[in-house]
């Protein structure tokens, strides 16, 4: 799944975006300020296509573009009030792959960050692909994507294994149930929101990040990121 990072300070306008991007099946968040750039990027989920404001309140957007490029291999859509070619060309010169204006319709927006994305170098698809997370069967441990370890319950095990083994698909609260039931008696399909939150809480308390289970409405639940289940034994 593609991660898009908005960088916008005006809270309405973040929230359309995101909540537009992620309908769209894109992995996206929100922050409002320059500083919480490097913050985002330090957390390790680098993103493939940054939607960047230029009137930031605490730095400008054409340097903040120069000083991406610099670092990352990825995506920059300027999305920005200044329409005049003189800030056009600025913010190309910046480093903007695709420059955009606020009025411009969410559904274009979206395709132009499909288009960017068509466009990036093969090497981002491959480095996307590779960070995956991974599931020892054996040690009950998940490990992230960045490496870090988690270590899980029988329960937590059994109910991550599932949802990796389901390719991505959202596996059904009834088939859940039943999987989990073998592991312990009387399990019931309620106790399944309890066990997926706890397991939230645990993974991004361990990482910083948010953790990749996803509850798919009137379905069940789903693995939302790359993932594959080991049998390493223990030395």
């Amino acid at each position: 799944m593609n991660r898009i990072l908005v960088v916008e300070d005006d809270d309405s306008l973040r929230g359309d975006l995101v909540d537009y991007l992620c309908l769209q099946g894109f992995d996206a968040r929100g922050i409002g300020t320059a500083g919480e750039v490097s913050d985002a990027l330090k957390q390790g989920q680098l993103p493939d296509v940054i939607l960047l404001d230029v009137a930031l309140p605490d730095g400008d957007g054409y340097c903040l573009a120069r000083d991406i490029r610099a670092r990352l291999n990825c995506g920059i859509i300027m999305l920005t009030a200044h329409g005049d070619t003189e800030s056009r060309v600025r913010g190309f010169e910046s480093g903007a792959d695709i420059y955009l204006v606020k009025h411009t319709a969410l559904r274009e927006i979206a395709a132009a960050v499909h288009s960017l994305l068509r466009r990036l170098p093969q090497e981002a698809a491959l480095k996307d692909a590779a960070k995956e997370w991974v599931l020892d069967a054996v040690s009950w441990i998940l490990q992230s994507p960045e490496g870090q370890e988690i270590k899980l319950t029988a329960t937590e095990k059994t109910f991550v294994e599932a949802l990796i083994g389901n390719a991505g698909k959202p596996c059904s609260r009834e088939d859940l149930a039943r999987t989990l039931s073998r592991r312990q008696t009387n399990f019931e399909n309620r106790h399944l929101d309890a066990v997926a939150s706890r397991l939230r809480r645990k993974i991004s308390s361990h990482t910083n990040t948010e953790a990749p289970i996803k509850s798919v409405y009137g379905i069940g639940y789903s693995f939302s990121a790359s993932g594959t289940i080991g049998n390493t034994k223990p030395d």
